[in-house]
């Protein structure tokens, strides 16, 4: 097998989207890595880079675990086959992992939300978390806190610059 570039590497394992209000909203518990079942033209509009994980989420159903509200848009070279854009998708999950998550979910307050989808290997991921819902406070609380180190590593930066000259 010949030798792969960096480039091919980097095309092959590269972040599509990232859903950082999640992060913001609420306090991630566990991570898990799930696969996809796509169509072909969603994968196509996938490797251009476009997909939105803003409004999605995921539930269980009867043992599957699905993904909603995640919008690929539809491939531009497509035709009679192009998917819709907001369809529900099925995620490629262990048992275990599931029985985890659900039992998780049955507590009050926890919900499984998408965090990032991106390629590995070739093959479209999604990486979900098992989440509790923040309270407002606690969002101020956190936004203080990365202000607050943002100013101290700026305080710093600024320090070193000075004692170099």
């Amino acid at each position: 097998m010949a030798k792969q570039t960096k480039r091919e590497v980097d095309q092959r394992n590269r972040v599509i989207a990232q859903n950082k209000k999640a992060r913001h909203d609420f306090h991630i518990e566990d991570t898990f890595e799930a696969g996809m079942v796509l169509q072909g033209t969603e994968v196509k509009s996938l490797r251009e880079g476009r997909a939105s994980l803003v409004d999605g989420f995921i539930d269980i159903d009867n043992d599957e675990v699905w993904l909603h509200n995640v919008h690929i848009p539809e491939y531009a070279q497509g035709t009679w086959t192009n998917h819709a854009a907001r369809r529900k998708r099925k995620l490629l999950l262990n048992r275990a992992e599931i029985t985890k998550m659900e039992r998780k979910v049955g507590d009050k307050g926890y919900t499984i939300v998408p965090l990032s989808l991106y390629f590995k290997d070739g093959r479209a991921k999604i990486e979900i978390a098992l989440a509790k819902g923040k309270k407002e406070y606690d969002k101020r609380h956190s936004l203080a806190e990365r202000q607050a180190n943002r100013e101290k590593e700026q305080a710093v930066q600024r320090r070193l610059k000075g004692h170099t000259d």
